[in-house]
């Protein structure tokens, strides 16, 4: 091991760091998915297995916020056709290439680690980790950032309340990492759980939640605060220490909580929610997403009436 590193572990371990000025840092980790059981149709399936496959494999899995473990309902009476549509839309997304240092590596890492992998296709290096057990200290899944196109499920059991409590306390306790997590909650269910809905979310420790929308979304949101929840310190920084962006310039924030429709349109006016596009343009399936993204920086440095009938355009195409 080089001299600097063994200083290194030697100053963390005696709490010496040799710059004492205070520094801020965004650091990634172990993001989870939490799907609450109800009861969906077969769109509602297709739909929601890729917006995760989205969250794992935009940029190809190279974002900090990427999710990496999705926890399931083990007596959701539709936990297989649930598998069935996230391993297809898992292994039909577009082809990315592994472009960042490393990816291989982990890719194979991950692999050895778990001899029962699934390489479902679409790149040589997809791979999705099934029966991962959230009891298990050793389980290597939780606790490393794999940093590309590796996918991991987790069960619990319980329904509805009983389910949402655990699965929040093992995304708290479990994985490394409080930078973002996200839960997927169907509308009725969404109802039914209310207040303690809201009670489950307060109580997750992470700097931003998704519901119903990827993590990533309040990333791209400039007046959102973006970081880890707060409390890391130097000896186990976890996600990092302060936040970015925060326009608003709120004073000590904890976090940002993001929500979005279940359904996309022309589906979500049946259950009174909004949505404008019927594939959000950040889904890896979604065909205009580059046109769309230019015409709203466009539209971002000059806004005119006159350019919204393109994005609109653009967007319901995709």
């Amino acid at each position: 091991m080089p001299s600097f590193g063994k200083a290194g572990i030697a100053a963390k371990a005696a709490r010496t760091p040799r710059l004492t000025k205070p520094i801020t840092s965004e650091l990634g980790g172990v993001s989870p998915t939490i799907v609450v059981p109800g009861r969906w149709s077969a769109a509602d399936l297709r739909f929601q297995a890729e917006h995760i496959a989205t969250q794992r494999l935009h940029n190809c899995g190279f974002n900090c916020i990427a999710a990496q473990v999705v926890i399931v309902s083990a007596q959701w009476p539709q936990k297989q056709e649930f598998y069935a549509a996230l391993r297809a839309a898992f292994a039909a997304a577009p082809d990315r290439a592994a472009w960042y240092p490393g990816c291989d590596a982990r890719v194979a890492g991950a692999r050895q680690a778990h001899p029962n992998f699934d390489a479902v296709g679409g790149t040589a290096q997809r791979t999705m980790l099934w029966g991962l057990d959230l009891a298990d200290g050793a389980e290597s899944a939780f606790g490393t950032e794999y940093f590309g196109p590796v996918l991991g499920i987790a069960e619990l059991p319980g329904t509805g309340l009983e389910f949402l409590n655990a699965a929040v306390d093992v995304a708290n306790d479990r994985l490394h990492g409080t930078l973002g997590a996200n839960l997927i909650v169907d509308p009725r269910t969404q109802r039914r759980l209310g207040i303690q809905l809201r009670e489950c979310i307060a109580r997750l420790r992470y700097g931003t939640i998704g519901i119903n929308a990827w993590t990533g979304v309040g990333y791209l949101t400039a007046r959102a605060t973006w970081g880890a929840f707060p409390g890391h310190t130097l000896e186990d920084i976890q996600s990092g220490r302060g936040v970015v962006h925060n326009s608003l310039l709120l004073h000590r924030p904890e976090r940002t909580v993001v929500y979005g429709p279940f359904r996309p349109l022309p589906r979500s006016i049946l259950t009174g929610t909004l949505s404008i596009t019927p594939k959000p343009p950040w889904f890896v399936t979604n065909r205009t997403a580059a046109t769309t993204g230019r015409r709203l920086t466009e539209f971002a440095a000059r806004p005119r009436w006159a350019a919204l009938p393109a994005i609109f355009a653009s967007a319901l195409r995709g």
